[in-house]
């Protein structure tokens, strides 16, 4: 994959002279992508219909094949076409190539590109290449400091631990509905159905796989472009999902008989579009922190019985209303098992970022959570000599055990160093609902110079502390703020 990525960046170096910056770069690839990888897995694009308000028009040949056996002008013109034909066409396809325009000025530059991609057989590579692509381009603009630096994606190793406890099994369920709110190019609906698939072993019958294909994927999405690819993604595994574009903070929130049986989800870190308070009435907390409105929202969309799996940041446990937040989901939800991911488990989009999993069911009210600590004393994941593998969570999965709703008999000697841990009620209450002050591991010290954190590493946890000082201070000050009124009282 690293060798694709490269040959793809190289190449987007030549395109700055035709005037083509990274994004467009980057999504110019994806449309053809798309085409070469529908060729490989067979799905006919030879006449594609397309929709018109002044009645049909032709179909028009929309495959690689007859793309990639023009040249020159011809090649430019076709391309155009393509693009024109795919937008209009009706369902997933028109709404994958909505609004695409062709960026290409020079028939010499996209006859290389379409012979870059038509030399390799990328549905062989064996992983959601298009969206592994986009990251890597994202990498290496982020790198050269361009646009896309900020942004970054759930690792798969992560992702599929997740749906393993989860288990987002749609059988025997008629209606089952699976949503990932904040769902990007489309990782945890991907790795969602390929889990499905794997799990049958093959007796998946027609019908369920056609109804679930149909009915049970959805999601909303920010940006155009992540969203692009999770359509891109899910249709070429044959299914029609239902992604909405925008802030799905401030949709408005579905009717009860529109919400999911499961969410799996990883919503924006960061500050990006904070301090803005939603006009939401089913919100219990007026907050202007995002990832706190996501946890509310969540609550809000999941059905009673309803499962949910959420990264969240570690400031996420700890911030101003944070205690507030999760004591509704605690009073709302079981919230079971919080997985505290290990140190750079995001590199290298955003190693610094210190995260966890949350695992909560809607209906019944937390009794006990089960802490698993993935973090103390294990070395910070780095790109090259410590990347992230499933060896990460293969202990952890094994604590969870095989009831998605955090029910399985469970044992803190069930891990053998002691990472996993239950705390009653009553004991988050004592800590306000605050779900970070629960340490128990000690951190041993590092002797090798090595072995040191990354500068941007230290540079977050400085900020972890003094934001934690302050929510210390804060609630200093609201007890003597209340102990003055009551002395006036």
């Amino acid at each position: 994959m690293t060798d694709v990525v490269g040959k793809l960046w190289g190449f987007c170096h030549t395109l700055r002279h035709d005037g083509i910056d990274h994004g467009d770069y980057i999504e110019q690839i994806t449309y053809l992508l798309f085409l070469k990888m529908a060729a490989e897995r067979g799905l006919d694009l030879s006449r594609v219909e397309q929709r018109s308000p002044r009645g049909p028009l032709e179909a028009m040949d929309c495959s690689w094949p007859a793309l990639r056996a023009v040249s020159g002008q011809a090649l430019l013109d076709r391309y155009a076409e393509v693009l024109r034909s795919l937008d209009r066409a009706p369902g997933v396809l028109g709404e994958i190539y909505a609004g695409s325009q062709p960026r290409f000025k020079s028939p010499a530059n996209l006859r290389r590109l379409v012979d870059l991609i038509d030399e390799i057989e990328w549905t062989r590579l064996g992983v959601d290449i298009k969206a592994a692509a986009y990251e890597g381009l994202l990498e290496k603009a982020a790198a050269e400091g361009k646009k896309g630096a900020g942004q970054y994606f759930t690792p798969r190793v992560l992702i599929q631990s997740i749906v393993r406890c989860m288990r987002p099994d749609p059988r025997g369920t008629p209606g089952f509905a699976l949503c990932d709110p904040a769902c990007g190019t489309g990782g945890f609906l991907v790795a969602a159905w390929e889990w499905l698939e794997a799990e049958a072993r093959g007796t998946l019958d027609r019908e369920t796989a056609d109804r679930v294909k149909s009915t049970a994927f959805f999601g909303h999405e920010l940006v155009a472009r992540p969203r692009r690819l999770a359509l891109m993604n899910l249709y070429l595994h044959g299914i029609e999902p239902r992604i909405a574009l925008g802030d799905s903070i401030d949709a408005p929130p579905p009717p009860p008989e529109e919400r999911f049986d499961v969410i799996l989800t990883n919503p924006p870190f960061g500050t990006k579009g904070a301090h803005q308070t939603p006009h939401r009435e089913d919100f219990a907390i007026a907050t202007a922190n995002k990832q706190l409105n996501f946890i509310q929202h969540v609550l809000t969309i999941l059905r009673p019985g309803g499962r949910a799996a959420m990264v969240l940041p570690d400031n996420c446990l700890f911030a101003d209303q944070a205690g507030a937040v999760f004591k509704i989901l605690a009073e709302g939800c079981d919230l079971h098992t919080v997985l505290r991911l290990p140190r750079g488990t995001f590199t290298p989009y955003s190693p610094g970022v210190k995260a966890n999993v949350v695992f909560f069911t809607k209906g019944r009210a937390t009794e006990k959570v089960w802490i698993y600590d993935a973090r103390t004393g294990v070395p910070s994941i780095t790109k090259k000599d410590r990347p992230l593998s499933p060896a990460h969570f293969a202990e952890f999965e094994r604590c969870y055990g095989d009831d998605p709703d955090g029910r399985a008999t469970r044992e803190a000697a069930s891990s053998s160093e002691g990472r996993f841990r239950s705390f009653e009620l009553r004991e988050v209450e004592e800590r306000e609902f605050k779900l970070d002050g629960f340490k128990w591991l000690r951190e041993e010290p590092l002797d090798d110079a090595g072995e040191q954190p990354e500068p941007e590493e230290l540079a977050t946890d400085a900020i972890q502390e003094l934001e934690e000082a302050v929510a210390a201070l804060n609630r200093v000050l609201a007890l003597l703020e209340g102990g003055a009124k009551a002395a006036e009282a």
